[in-house]
């Protein structure tokens, strides 16, 4: 009988000893702020997609890992996202003249609204749209990048 005790007693003291030990599992976040500058337009928002791989970027919605419009107020607007995983992103933006959260485009894909991309590469016919690895960055505990309109394609 005193075995019995005596495995319940350890039993019972490793059982208040698990509950009285506190874990903390505070998760590594970071913020990212993005500036866009050289707006054109005085009305309209600025959309921003954020990307955490290659997967659908810069165009497909569904593949976002953060996502957001602002109201233009100027030449330049600020955007910042929170509770971002430490990594690498890659951020794309559009001037969003009519409201569709979508960069317009004519029959030979052209874009017919501003656009940017983070690093600001360049985009012309025999570039074609970046590549996730050629526009990423990385993000740490709190980062800011800066986005320059482009209102055409580069030369």
């Amino acid at each position: 009988m005193s075995k019995l005790s005596d495995i319940s007693l350890i039993l019972l003291s490793t059982f208040l000893g698990c509950m009285s030990v506190n874990k903390v599992h505070a998760e590594n976040t970071s913020s990212l702020t993005v500036i866009v500058n050289g707006i054109r337009h005085k009305t309209g928002d600025i959309c921003f997609r954020v990307y955490d791989s290659e997967k659908g970027f810069p165009h497909d919605s569904a593949s976002e890992v953060k996502s957001g419009c602002t109201k233009i107020t100027g030449n330049s607007v600020k955007q910042v996202f929170s509770g971002l995983k430490p990594g690498k992103y890659a951020v794309a933006v559009i001037d969003d003249q009519n409201g569709d959260r979508q960069l317009n485009k004519d029959f030979f894909g052209i874009p017919k609204e501003g656009f940017g991309i983070s690093r600001n590469p360049i985009v012309s016919m025999q570039t074609g749209t970046p590549k996730f690895r050629h526009t990423s960055f990385p993000v740490t505990k709190n980062t800011t990048i800066n986005i320059n309109m482009k209102y055409s394609l580069d030369p």
